[in-house]
């Protein structure tokens, strides 16, 4: 049974434009739950009062999955992720500390006696608050042998009972990785006392490789994130390790507890919350993991499915049918769909999306899935404190004539209204009124329009990136109509800005 440490809600987030709010990381967290995840990475605690909270309350709300808190060995970090994880049911510390020579030379100017003693108090320390502790020898694949197995064999003596053998920079090869973790079973003496682990990054194409190639030389863990989202190319992609070992079985011999049925889903939510498309042939999960035109292939599916399909789509989570739900449905019809979809609402959630779906039943004769995941994913993106709302906007534009925007905006118990005559047609003149109502300019990095079904009365959703003092805050926006959906988007970041700034002092 191999242990899947998703590290979604952490090194996941880390992408950049990334970031997720409260509310979407619980309903990450929540299907991953759901899903058979055994750890869940929730973050870095001492990053931010932010992080620490989102860790805190994940801890609280997540009942089967271990909750895991990342730090460095580090006092101040070790205690922060022990306060942020004490309330889970099943806790995990996992520290680290870099290992390898160039990371021991330019970044922590630190001794091999002084990483292995800095290494020993991390784990001790975090030993102290609970039984379960990881410890990660950062940049572990370009560490020296002899070295990796004194740090390795030190930190299981100090109380590790996972150690993570991390491909930090994404550098190895299958064959290297297979050399290096049946190096350490062989040459560690107390290696049955701790749970092996792999963490691989993407940077040249090989993370899913790596990490299988981890498993068949006796690793117990995958360290992996979905739709292999993380740092710079990502890390290993969950879907991709699961169904490579449930498909492949007589070859790995091992499996694991994940629900396979809900991966799609769980891409699906991935990708809205964290605005990071998943390419069409993506494996596993893409649009076109299990379509066929080649007529040779049609044919061969038509006499015969396992001719070109190695699994089934109703495997991984991909429907047989689309749902249609109309103006006369009710909301347990709504909540039934939400959740097969891979949504955990509250009462109060639904009663927000409730709202909306009624609202859209009317301007649309048919509802389909993709508009439901559209309406739930907008509702718990936009969960941040809504200090901006729309009231109302009116555009006019046209061949060869300016583009007009009168736009109103709702703050509190005041509105504000502005006409803006400028900008390269309304999508444009849009942002202009949102920055000058709500006082905060930004610089869009990146805007993409898609329709979330099929048909002329399709809701638009409207994922867009804005940059402000440096720092990237993404927006998203569903509605029939493109214009009001770019709006939308444009204050959810506005408002994503906001509860980001710093509070002013109280008197």
């Amino acid at each position: 049974m191999i242990r899947i440490f998703d590290t979604t809600l952490r090194d996941g987030e880390q992408s950049p434009g990334a970031s997720m709010n409260l509310a979407e990381k619980l309903e990450v967290a929540q299907l991953l739950e759901a899903m058979g995840v055994d750890i869940i990475e929730a973050g870095f605690p001492i990053a931010s009062p932010g992080d620490f909270e989102a860790v805190q309350k994940i801890a609280s709300a997540i009942h089967h999955s271990t909750i895991c808190g990342l730090a460095r060995c580090a006092d101040k970090d070790i205690d922060a992720a022990w306060e942020a994880v004490k309330g889970a049911r099943q806790s995990r510390i996992h520290v680290f500390l870099a290992t390898s020579a160039i990371h021991r030379e330019f970044k922590l100017r630190m001794s091999t006696d002084e990483i292995v003693e800095r290494a020993v108090a991390g784990v001790k320390r975090a030993k102290g608050y609970c039984d379960d502790v990881e410890f990660s020898p950062e940049d572990a694949c370009r560490t020296e042998h002899d070295f990796l197995c004194r740090v390795v064999e030190a930190a299981i003596d100090a109380g590790a009972t996972t150690v993570n053998i991390p491909d930090t920079v994404g550098y190895a090869t299958p064959t290297e990785i297979y050399e290096r973790f049946t190096m350490l079973r062989n040459r560690v003496p107390n290696i049955d006392k701790a749970v092996l682990s792999t963490h691989c990054h993407d940077d040249l194409g090989m993370a899913v490789a790596n990490s299988l190639s981890a498993v068949a030389a006796g690793a117990g863990q995958i360290e992996c994130t979905i739709n292999g989202i993380g740092e710079r190319a990502g890390n290993a992609a969950l879907e991709e390790v699961v169904m490579a070992m449930k498909t492949r079985q007589d070859y790995f011999h091992c499996t694991t507890r994940i629900d396979s049925t809900r991966l799609v889903p769980a891409s699906r939510l991935v990708s809205k919350t964290t605005g990071i498309q998943v390419q069409r042939n993506k494996a596993i999960v893409g649009r076109n993991a299990f379509a066929h035109e080649s007529g040779i292939h049609q044919d061969g599916m038509l006499k015969e499915r396992s001719t070109y399909e190695i699994m089934s789509p109703e495997d991984v989570g991909f429907a047989k049918t689309d749902l249609v739900l109309g103006k006369h449905s009710g909301r347990a019809a709504l909540a039934d769909r939400a959740k097969m979809l891979g949504f955990t609402l509250t009462a109060e959630q639904l009663n927000t999306v409730f709202t909306e779906f009624k609202t859209l039943a009317d301007k649309k004769k048919e509802i389909y899935d993709g508009d439901i995941v559209a309406l739930v994913q907008h509702q718990i993106s936009g969960s941040v404190d809504a200090q901006w709302t729309l009231v109302n906007y009116v555009v006019t534009s046209g061949k060869g004539r300016g583009p007009v925007v009168e736009l109103t905006l709702r703050n509190g118990d005041e509105e504000s209204t502005e006409k803006i005559e400028q900008g390269d047609g309304p999508i444009d003149a849009a942002f202009w009124a949102v920055e000058k109502i709500t006082g905060v300019e930004v610089v869009c990095k990146d805007y993409r329009v898609r329709s979330a079904t099929l048909g002329r009365d399709a809701i638009g959703e409207v994922n867009l990136e804005v940059e402000h003092k440096g720092r990237s805050y993404r927006g998203v926006g569903v509605s029939t109509d493109t214009v009001e959906s770019t709006i939308l988007a444009m204050l959810n970041a506005v408002n994503r800005i906001i509860a980001d700034s710093p509070k002013p002092a109280q008197a």
